[in-house]
Parts: C-alpha cells; structure tokens; sequence
C-alpha cells in the first residue's frame, strides 16, 4: 500500500511540473514579444552621403630635364631637395668631342666662304670678257652656276655651325623653372644617350606649397562630382589629420580595366606647412548630401524579414511594388510599414514619408536565442511509464 502511494506521488509530482514548464513557457511568450525581436528606436540625426575614393598625391607642375646630345656626365651642382631658379646650372657633360665638332664646322663655314668669295670675283671677270666677245654665253651661264653652289654651300655651313653651337651650349644643362629638386638620375662619369627617347635626369617640383591629388573614380559615382567641390582626405602618415582639397578638374578620357571604367579626377590643395609629400596615397570623402536632424532608421530594419513573412496578397498595392519596407514593434506584434526612403551614409537611412515617427521601435533582427529557444522546445518530449 505503501508502495501504490509512492507511485501515485511521483505521478502526481511530473504532471504538476510539467505543467508548470508549460504554463510558464506559455505566459512569457504572451507577456512580451520583446524578447523575441532586436529593435532600435526611430530617431533624428545628421547624415552624410559620400563616395569614397583613392588617390595619389603629386606635384601641381612636375618638369623632367632632360639632355637632347649624348656625352659623359662631368658635374652635378644639385642635389635632391634642392631650391633651384630658372636657368641655373644643374650638371654638365663632357664638351670635349663638342668642342671639336664646332671647331670643324667653323673651318667649314670659312672654306665655304672662301670659295664664294674666289666664285663671285670668277663671274665679275667672266662677264667683262663676254662684253668683250672673248666667252660665250653658256660659259658665263656655268660660272654664275658655281656661284649659287656656293651660296648654297656658305648657308649649309653656317648652320652647322649654329647646331654645333647649340649643342655644345645644350651640354650644360640648366633648370627651365624655379622650384624644388624631387629626382636626380645621374651621377658623375655616367654616359647619357639621347638617341630615340630623350632620358630623365632630373625631375623639378614648381611649388610644393600647391599639391593636385590625380583621384580614380567609378563610372556608376562620377555623375556625382562636380568642379570646385570641397573633398576631404587623409594620408596613411598623418591619420588623425583631416585634409582639404577642391575639385579643379574632371578628364575626360577614361581609363577601361577588365571591363571597369573609371575617370581621373585632378583636385588642387593647399600645402603651406609642406606636410604633404608626392606620392602619398590619399584616401578621399566626396560629400555629396547632407541632411541634419533628419528622421532616419537604421539600414538593418530596412533589410529584416520575419520568419513567417505576411502573404504579398495581405500587404498593401505600394508593398507588393517593391516600395521600401519595414517592422515596427506594436503591442509586441511586428508590423509591416511602408516608407519612402532618402539619403544613406552606409549605416543609417533617411525616412522622407511614412507612418514612423520619432521614438518608434523598428525591428532589424530576431533575437539571438530565438531560434534555439524553439528548437529545444519543439524536442522537448514526454515519456508516461
């Protein structure tokens, strides 16, 4: 008897749990939904949209100097960072075999001269004779001949001269504008060709106080950019400090890679403390719009879907177009809404027409341990012994 009692007890004792598992399972569901959903309230703030692009910093005017004769470097007077002027001497080449060359085409010139000058005398003697009926006619002609020959002759000469001489001045190679030296190529005893492409010896910065950054930017996002547009921009060495720049100009030819178009865009900023150096990458914020104390929600109530989506037939004409959408929390109960959407700066959305206002709580996701909670209770079974 004893022992039927014992059973009866523990019997007694699993349904009173059980039910009390179920009832309490029960009234938390209904008591707050809350805890099923992640929300964020509706609120107002600024937003700013921008495109985000990279670019390299470099000298608003870059010169390359050059050499147009071949020759042996023989002095450097200017080293890299080096403030130079217009026409200052910056190397120079051997002028040895140029020199020689221009003493050639001198001699040259005074041998062409001399046989004008023993031509000419010829013809003044040549046409007396003929006066006189010593000549004939056609040997006048073939004299006066010779003397356009060496006319011909005495300007081929000088103006060997003349390029001889260039040359010889083009071995010393000046700077054509005033700034700063940002490469030097050569040293001395190297031999320098100029024969098909002229070589670099050097590279000049005009004024490195103005620095133009040469930006890459997107097909879909060049719509977007305009001249004088104020950037922003920092640098990878000084990344707690925030750049100005100004669009001065928008090429237009553009650069096609794997099928992917992309335009260059020059902007100009100003660099009076020198802070910025060619070369630097430069990582760019077009500011495209901005609005202040909008109302906005975050993009992820734009993105949430509920497990048991509402039938399209239930949602109203707008919502079956396609027209953004979202969840609000009512009475614990999501409910669909539909928006009109403005502006986005990647993490929060303008909302520009609705039914949302400030202070609304917006769902952007299912609770973490949602899925699990039904998980466990869809195993939970019972065993009667």
């Amino acid at each position: 008897m004893a022992r039927f009692n014992l059973k009866n007890k523990s019997i007694i004792l699993l349904v009173i749990l059980v039910s009390g598992a179920i009832y309490g399972y029960t009234n938390k569901k209904l008591e707050s939904g809350k805890d099923e959903y992640r929300t964020k309230t509706v609120d107002r703030g600024d937003i700013v949209q921008i495109i985000s692009a990279n670019g390299t910093v470099t000298p608003l005017e870059l010169v390359n100097v050059g050499t147009q004769v071949s020759g042996t470097v023989s002095k450097i007077y200017v080293d890299f960072n080096d403030q130079v002027k217009t026409g200052q001497i910056l190397a120079e080449l051997d002028p040895a075999l140029l020199k020689a060359q221009l003493q050639q085409s001198e001699a040259n010139f005074k041998s062409a001269q001399a046989t004008l000058k023993n031509v000419t005398n010829k013809v003044t003697r040549s046409r007396i004779l003929l006066q006189k009926g010593f000549i004939s006619n056609e040997a006048l002609d073939e004299i006066e001949q010779q003397l356009d020959i060496a006319h011909a002759q005495v300007a081929i000469s000088k103006a060997n001269v003349e390029r001889d001489r260039a040359n010889l001045n083009y071995s010393v190679i000046r700077s054509p504008i005033s700034g700063v030296v940002v490469a030097r190529d050569i040293n001395v005893g190297q031999t320098v060709a100029a024969s098909f492409q002229t070589p670099i010896l050097f590279q000049i910065a005009r004024d490195l106080r103005q620095m133009q950054i040469n930006i890459s930017v997107a097909e879909a996002d060049i719509g977007q950019i305009y001249a004088d547009q104020e950037i922003s921009f920092t640098v990878d060495a000084f990344r707690e400090r925030e750049f100005t720049a100004h669009v001065k100009q928008i090429r237009l030819n553009p650069t096609i890679q794997e099928n992917v178009v992309t335009y260059n865009v020059v902007a100009t900023v100003i660099n009076d403390d020198g802070t910025l150096l060619p070369g630097m990458t430069a990582n760019i914020r077009f500011i495209v719009n901005q609005k202040n104390a909008t109302l906005r929600v975050p993009n992820a109530a734009l993105r949430y879907k509920p497990k048991n989506e509402m039938p399209a037939s239930n949602l109203s004409p707008v919502s079956r177009s396609r027209q953004p959408l979202l969840y609000r929390l009512e009475n614990n109960v999501p409910t669909p809404i539909n928006v009109v959407t403005g502006i986005t700066d990647g993490n929060f959305t303008e909302i520009i027409s609705s039914d949302l206002t400030e202070g609304d709580e917006v769902i952007i996701s299912d609770a973490a341990g949602k899925k699990q909670n039904e998980s466990s209770m869809s195993n939970f079974r019972f065993r009667m012994f």
